[in-house]
C-alpha cells in the first residue's frame, strides 16, 4: 500500500480485541505515517459460537466503535455483523475465540469456518486474520482459569497449540496476530510477569501497548521497534521492551523470546 492510502482494519471480537486495538494502535500507525481506520465489533466475552448465532439471526448485539485516522472515535450500539460488513470495503478483518476457550481447539468448530464463510462472502477482498489472545496472570481468579489448572504456562501452551492445530486447516486465514506470544515475551522483560489489570484484561498502558505493537507489525507490516509513540506512564525503556516483544512474536512465533 502507498503511504497515502487509507487502510481499513476491522476486529470482530470482544474485550480482548478492545485491549489490542482501541487505545494505542491509531497513535502507533500515525507515528509511522499511516492512515488507518479501525473498527471493533464488541460484545464482552463473545465466543465464536455467539458470533455465528448473531449472524444467523442478524442480531443487533454489538457495540461498534470506529476510529478515524486521527484516533477520534464514533460509537454505535445495537449494530449487526451484516451492517458492519456493508459499511466499508475492509482491507483486514480479524476474528478470535473468547479467552475461556482460546486453548481448546474443539470449541473452534464448526463456528470459525461458518463465521469466515459469512465474512468472505461479503468482503472477498479482505485479508482474514486470526487474533491469538494471551494467557491469564499467574494469580488470575477468572472462572475459566481452572480449565488450565490455574497455570499460566499451561494456558499459554494450549493457546499456541490450538491456533497451530486449527488455523492451518482454514484457507481463508492469511495472517495470525500473535498477541499471546508477544505478551508472554514481554513477561520476561522489565514490564513484569503480569501485564493485566484484573488477571486477564491487559494492563493500561503496558499490556495494551504490547498488543497494539503486535498489530502494527503483524497487520500493518511496520516494525514497532523505534516507533516514537510511547504512551504516558511508560518510560522509553519500557516502550522499547514492549516493541521488541511484539517484533519477536511476529518474527519468531514458535517460541517465547526473552526480552532484555
Amino acid at each position: 500500500f502507498a503511504q497515502t492510502d487509507t487502510l481499513k482494519v476491522l476486529a470482530i471480537g470482544n474485550s480482548f480485541s478492545e485491549d489490542a486495538v482501541e487505545e494505542h494502535l491509531s497513535s502507533l500507525a500515525q507515528a509511522e505515517g499511516l492512515t488507518v481506520v479501525i473498527g471493533n465489533m464488541y460484545i464482552g466475552g463473545c465466543s465464536l459460537e455467539r458470533h455465528v448465532n448473531n449472524l444467523r439471526g442478524n442480531l443487533k448485539e454489538y457495540r461498534y466503535r470506529k476510529f478515524d485516522p486521527k484516533g477520534n472515535v464514533k460509537e454505535i450500539w445495537n449494530y449487526t455483523l451484516e451492517q458492519v460488513l456493508a459499511e466499508e470495503e475492509w482491507d483486514y478483518i480479524s476474528v478470535q475465540q473468547v479467552s475461556s476457550f482460546s486453548g481448546m481447539p474443539e470449541t473452534f468448530n464448526p463456528w470459525l469456518p461458518e463465521l469466515l464463510e459469512f465474512v468472505k462472502a461479503r468482503q472477498p477482498q479482505a485479508e482474514i486474520m486470526f487474533h491469538m489472545t494471551w494467557a491469564y496472570a499467574p494469580n488470575s481468579d477468572h472462572g475459566a482459569f481452572p480449565n488450565y489448572d490455574r497455570d499460566q504456562m499451561k494456558m499459554y501452551n494450549a493457546i499456541v497449540a490450538a491456533v497451530n492445530e486449527v488455523v492451518p486447516k482454514i484457507e481463508e486465514i492469511e495472517i495470525v496476530i500473535p498477541s499471546g506470544i508477544a505478551i508472554q515475551n514481554a513477561r520476561t522483560s522489565v514490564l513484569g510477569d503480569d501485564l493485566t489489570r484484573d488477571g486477564y484484561h491487559l494492563s493500561k498502558p503496558f499490556g495494551r501497548y504490547v498488543a497494539s505493537c503486535t498489530w502494527l507489525q503483524a497487520v500493518l507490516g511496520k516494525n514497532p521497534v523505534g516507533n516514537p509513540y510511547c504512551p504516558a506512564g511508560m518510560t522509553p525503556e519500557q516502550c522499547r521492551a514492549a516493541q521488541k516483544a511484539a517484533r519477536k512474536a511476529v518474527r519468531k512465533p514458535s517460541k517465547i523470546t526473552e526480552i532484555k
